[in-house]
């Protein structure tokens, strides 16, 4: 898991070259583009645009993906994600995949990160994460997840 700002993201590029075009496109990010997703490089690269509440953590459910990595970048609102190490925890839905998504029981611990406009969050395979959690209380967020394929 890496935490970070879009301004500062430049050092990750060297992730490879999925990882440096959804950052390329995340720094090119009109917040007028409606939601939905759209493409980067086909199926290797694309956004998901958001615009939701944020919830209480209860509400919310830890999940992993095999085939992608997560670019999270908060547009506007606040957030907190809760993060904790995939093999730490214990399935409650198995890895879908159609879906691409694996589903986790609560764990007793997890690290918080408070996601502010402008901060970029990357998740890899391993890294368990349950974002949309409220962070002092609810928010509208505009967000985008880019998806990149492993």
């Amino acid at each position: 898991m890496i935490l970070t700002t879009l301004a500062e993201s430049g050092a990750y590029e060297g992730l490879g070259e999925r990882v440096a075009a959804g950052l390329r496109w995340l720094r090119t990010f009109d917040p007028a583009i409606p939601d939905g997703r759209h493409a980067i490089d086909g199926d290797d690269v694309f956004a998901l645009v958001s615009t939701y509440d944020t919830g209480p953590s209860t509400e919310k459910r830890f999940e992993t993906h095999v085939r992608h990595v997560d670019l999270q970048y908060v547009a506007s609102g606040h957030e907190r994600i809760l993060h904790a190490p995939a093999a730490a925890l214990t399935v409650e839905t198995p890895y879908d995949e159609a879906t691409d998504v694996a589903f986790y029981a609560e764990p007793p611990f997890a690290s918080s990160l408070l996601m502010r406009p402008g901060d970029l969050a990357v998740f890899h395979p391993d890294d368990a994460h349950k974002p949309g959690c409220m962070a002092g209380g609810r928010h509208t967020v505009r967000k985008v997840v880019v998806k990149v394929r492993v």
